[in-house]
């Protein structure tokens, strides 16, 4: 292959950051090759060299998008240690943090319209929960308990970044650490 000199100029994972990055900020429509080449600064005929076409970089961005997800916010829990409650906090930090959360939020309007988004929107939420479950477990040992505060903690960690309401006296972060201990935390 002779794409020698564009894959020196922009890497492959320039042009994948660069989509997730447009991605998180304006969706998936906006994830155009030709746009994407104007933000670099480069011309579009480097992508051809690394991609088929743009199908073939959106599924390379949820690919990172899951990797990140997942397997990077698990590897860092391995790492940090801890309780099952704290991992449980750690993972949704991470989760939740500046670099994913206007990803995964993202992510989550483009599966209302494309199947296999949602499909794989639905495996990264079931690791969530299933880490979710083994946190809220450590101190209930009711199954149907354990789904309920597990939901309650997952809905209140994506919902509260589309509340707007205000908490007189208390920040979000207060009460939705609060939220966290009572459902993490509940003696049996």
């Amino acid at each position: 292959m002779d794409h020698t000199m564009g894959a020196l100029r922009t890497p492959r994972g320039k042009w994948v950051e660069e989509g997730l990055r447009t991605l998180a900020e304006s969706g998936v429509d906006a994830v155009r090759v030709e746009a994407l080449a104007k933000s670099l600064g480069v011309s579009k005929g480097g992508f051809y060299g690394y991609f088929a076409d743009r199908d073939a970089l959106l599924t390379e961005m949820l690919d990172r998008w899951e990797r990140e997800a997942t397997d990077d916010v698990l590897a860092r829990v391995e790492q940090e240690g801890g309780d099952l409650k704290d991992r449980a906090r750690l993972a949704g930090r991470l989760t939740f943090s500046e670099r994913l959360l206007p990803i995964d939020l993202a992510v989550r309007d483009w599966a209302r319209r494309d199947p296999a988004v949602a499909e794989r929107l639905r495996r990264v939420d079931n690791t969530r929960m299933d880490l979710l479950r083994q946190a809220v477990a450590a101190s209930c040992d009711d199954p149907d308990e354990i789904e309920a505060r597990s939901l309650l903690a997952f809905c209140a960690a994506i919902g509260s970044h589309f509340l707007a309401a205000d908490h007189p006296g208390r920040t979000r972060a207060q009460v939705l650490a609060r939220a966290a201990d009572l459902l993490l935390d509940r003696p049996r």
